[in-house]
């Protein structure tokens, strides 16, 4: 009989890969079991708020009845959370949101209620609410995460920068390059006044990095802060050098804390001519550019892109000082998006 603990004891060969695969299988069928309950609960939902209407509609039915549905719900099923008058109500708004029960199945019935009750709060616009829905599906965004990007308006700047990448970039290179950047870049959590210089905003970036690679987006990688470059023997510093895991290509970051000026754009390209030469992986992509500035007039930078050979983006950056009174007390403090940020890593650890 051997006494030995069954964990102590030599598995047969092959037996870890197996376990792993095991595992990860469990795991997906777990997540395929989570996201069909919450499919059915969103489609129950949407069926019940579809019922009230064509009721209300066909017999004029009051506030009273729903009310009365609510109570009757909550004693049928003691167990269900969810049957209260309020979110009856917002059963009701959802499916007049979403009339068409196919955009339910297929697209906002992959989120949580919780999701969709901010979409439906937060955002007028079917067009808008879609647009957040399949963003926050593909990024897997936590409510809280999805109620910052709506509140900085995410989607509405993504994509907005000037660049010539359309010119420079083949496709689909050139449209992936485009939407990873967007215009104006809110630096709210820069702990900064509105006449900081550059290195104070590049010291303030690079010490609340999470948070500002949140702002960059997905895919970004951080590589490094006045990152030396050796030409000839002289010494040159790039303020903030990235990496872009979709794009496969080094990101090139200038901050300029003027107006934009045409000649930035030398600076630039010199120094992703550098990276080129000295860091790229000959596997990697063409580097791009990113020149950050407080301000730009659009004609004077599309001009200045106009003759550049190389890959290069232009955009505002706002400090908080910059920003609407309501958005400065509406966004959350560091302290909150370190604690979201934390979460979604502890759930990317669980799945």
């Amino acid at each position: 009989m051997n006494d030995h603990p069954i964990a102590l004891t030599q598995p047969p060969a092959g037996y870890a890969d197996w376990l792993a695969e095991l595992k990860a299988r469990i795991h997906r069928a777990q997540q395929r079991a989570t996201l069909a309950v919450n499919r059915e609960l969103v489609l129950l939902y949407w069926q019940i708020g579809q019922d009230i209407l064509t009721r209300q509609a066909a017999q004029g039915w009051g506030a009273k009845v729903i009310e009365r549905l609510a109570h009757d719900l909550r004693n049928a099923f003691p167990e269900m959370k969810g049957f209260s008058r309020a979110n009856l109500m917002y059963m009701r708004a959802f499916a007049e949101a979403w009339p068409d029960e196919q955009i339910v199945q297929q697209a906002v019935g992959q989120l949580p209620w919780g999701h969709n009750l901010v979409l439906l709060t937060r955002l007028k616009q079917p067009e808008q609410r879609l647009a957040y829905a399949q963003a926050a599906i593909e990024q897997g965004w936590s409510r809280n995460v999805l109620n910052i990007h709506i509140e900085t308006r995410l989607l509405e700047r993504t994509g907005k920068a000037v660049t010539n990448f359309a010119e420079r970039l083949p496709p689909p290179g050139s449209d992936l390059a485009r939407e990873s950047l967007k215009d104006p870049y809110l630096f709210d959590f820069l702990d900064v006044g509105k006449e900081a210089d550059e290195r104070e905003i590049e010291s303030a970036l690079v010490e609340h990095i999470t948070h500002f690679l949140l702002e960059l987006g997905a895919g970004f990688a951080f590589v490094g802060r006045q990152v030396l470059l050796d030409v000839g023997g002289d010494e040159f510093f790039i303020d903030l050098l990235f990496y872009h895991l979709k794009l496969r290509c080094y990101v090139v970051i200038e901050l300029k804390t003027g107006k934009f000026k045409p000649e930035h754009l030398g600076q630039l390209g010199f120094y992703m001519t550098a990276v080129d030469k000295q860091i790229k992986h000959e596997l990697d992509n063409a580097t791009i550019g990113l020149l950050l500035c407080k301000s730009k007039n659009k004609v004077v930078a599309e001009y200045a892109l106009g003759d550049k050979t190389q890959p290069m983006g232009i955009a505002e950056y706002k400090l908080v000082e910059a920003l609407p009174e309501n958005l400065k007390t509406n966004l959350p403090s560091i302290e909150q998006i370190e604690r979201e940020l934390q979460g979604r890593e502890l759930q990317g650890d669980e799945a």
